[in-house]
């Protein structure tokens, strides 16, 4: 088998391959076995007929096209090995020649990876933001939970931020009702902002059965863009009183005994969490400037089934129907124009990041454990609201563990290069990248120390 690559693009190329028949042999018996089976000669039985009654009876075509289709998976994968290409999409393959007891040649187009150069990391440097751990975050959060156990109890006195007040809503253009922006008996709580511009202002300061106008543009329907007449009326006005933070309140929202262990924990989880979020900044402007040093062309047919997956995965949510999705968007304030671009660049953001992930990954060549990936599989399980089992068998089914496997490999070999690199915070102070990733490079440097031992003492055992 011959082979050679024509560089058609830094994402494309073609594949040309050229087999003599004399390497077929194998492909041959199978396609006359086939047929054999397949067909009933007058005077044998079936599968027995000889070659070339079956090549007199129907021709050699049958024969060719079946052995064209029995050489080309195992050819297509030989001629990638040969030439080291690992293609990142479905190939275009053409039988560009076939000569009866001669050859058979094919190309193959694919896209495939560009040529990436990976920084140097330990050359890296980035500001984050300052890790706080106040009292005042672990208030806050305190109070958050205090809210699930709030009541909300009438009040007589003028609203204010914070408050919840039960309102009448009619909105009209040029003195018609505006059926969808007008609402009864809405409760709503002073402050969020995130109904109606205006209303906020509006209803701060009534009380219970006032009621004012206030001016405010259609968001979306039919009357998107005019500008509409609003009504507000207070039908009540209510408080949210919170419990108070003592030990009783501790033993009925939580497992503590004590306001202070209550207080305790919730501080341990603030620190936790600002931990995780400084860790996640790392990542992702370490990321982000070392994606800025390697520039790259980008594979169009994988960007396309980007977009592609993503349109289908939305329209597949409302039945296929183009119409809903133009009328989700308008309510999203959006077209199906800007849709499309945002689709597009998050996608090409999406490609230009996996891609430079391998890349740090070959480089790294870090070591995903089969506990690693049971990990990762269970987590994205979780995360998806689905049976641990159940998601393994879409994944199997699907052919989807080896990107989950990918998604691994890329996370590792990221962190073992974010610990080379140096990082701030906005304050000024140092920040050790290994706190947070340092663990993992410690682990694969764990391995190769051992594997150099083992390595070692095979040696030596040798030698004796």
């Amino acid at each position: 088998m011959k082979t050679s690559v024509d560089k058609l693009s830094d994402t494309r190329v073609k594949l040309n391959v050229s087999v003599p028949f004399d390497e077929l042999g194998k492909e041959i018996d199978q396609a006359y076995k086939a047929i054999a089976q397949q067909v009933s000669i007058p005077g044998f039985r079936r599968g027995k007929a000889p070659r070339q009654l079956i090549d007199a009876r129907f021709g050699r075509g049958p024969i060719l096209e079946q052995v064209v289709n029995d050489m080309l998976p195992t050819r297509y994968e030989q001629a990638l090995a040969e030439n080291d290409l690992n293609p990142l999409a479905q190939p275009e393959i053409e039988i560009t020649k076939i000569e009866d007891n001669d050859v058979v040649e094919f190309t193959a187009e694919m896209d495939v990876r560009p040529e990436i150069t990976v920084p140097d990391f330990s050359e890296i440097s980035v500001t984050v933001p300052e890790l706080k751990l106040d009292d005042e975050a672990v208030d806050a959060e305190l109070d958050s939970l205090r809210e699930r156990f709030g009541e909300l109890k009438d009040t007589k006195r003028k609203l204010k931020k914070g408050d919840f007040a039960v309102i009448d809503l009619e909105a009209t253009v040029d003195g018609e009702k505006i059926e969808d922006a007008s609402a009864e008996g809405l409760t709503y709580q002073i402050g969020n902002d995130d109904l109606m511009d205006g209303l906020d202002k509006a209803v701060k300061g009534l009380k219970t059965g006032e009621d004012a106008e206030f001016t405010s543009e259609i968001q979306y329907g039919e009357h998107k863009g005019k500008e509409a007449t609003v009504k507000v009326t207070v039908q009540q006005t209510k408080e949210r009183k919170l419990p108070e933070l003592d030990d009783e309140f501790a033993m009925m929202a939580s497992e503590f005994d004590t306001a202070d262990e209550l207080r305790e924990s919730v501080r341990g989880q603030v620190e936790e969490n600002a931990k995780a979020q400084q860790a996640a900044d790392i990542r992702d402007e370490v990321l982000k400037a070392a994606l800025a040093q390697s520039e790259f062309a980008l594979p169009e047919s994988v960007v396309e089934e980007q977009v592609h997956n993503t349109l289908h995965q939305l329209l597949g949510q409302m039945a296929h129907d183009e119409t809903a999705l133009a009328q989700l968007l308008e309510a999203q304030g959006t077209t199906r124009e800007e849709f499309d671009q945002q689709n597009r660049e998050q996608a090409e953001e999406s490609v230009r990041t996996q891609l430079f992930l391998d890349a740090v990954a070959d480089q790294e060549q870090p070591e995903v454990s089969q506990q690693e990936l049971t990990d990762h599989i269970l987590f994205t399980a979780q995360s998806y609201g689905m049976d641990p089992n159940q998601f393994v068998a879409q994944l199997q089914q699907s052919g989807q563990i080896a990107n989950l496997f990918s998604d691994v490999r890329r996370g590792k070999a990221l962190a073992i290069a974010i610990s080379r690199t140096s990082v701030k915070d906005e304050a000024g102070n140092d920040v050790d990248p290994n706190e947070y990733f340092g663990e993992i490079e410690d682990e694969v440097e764990g391995a190769e120390v051992e594997g150099a031992e083992v390595a070692e003492a095979s040696d030596a055992s040798e030698e004796n």
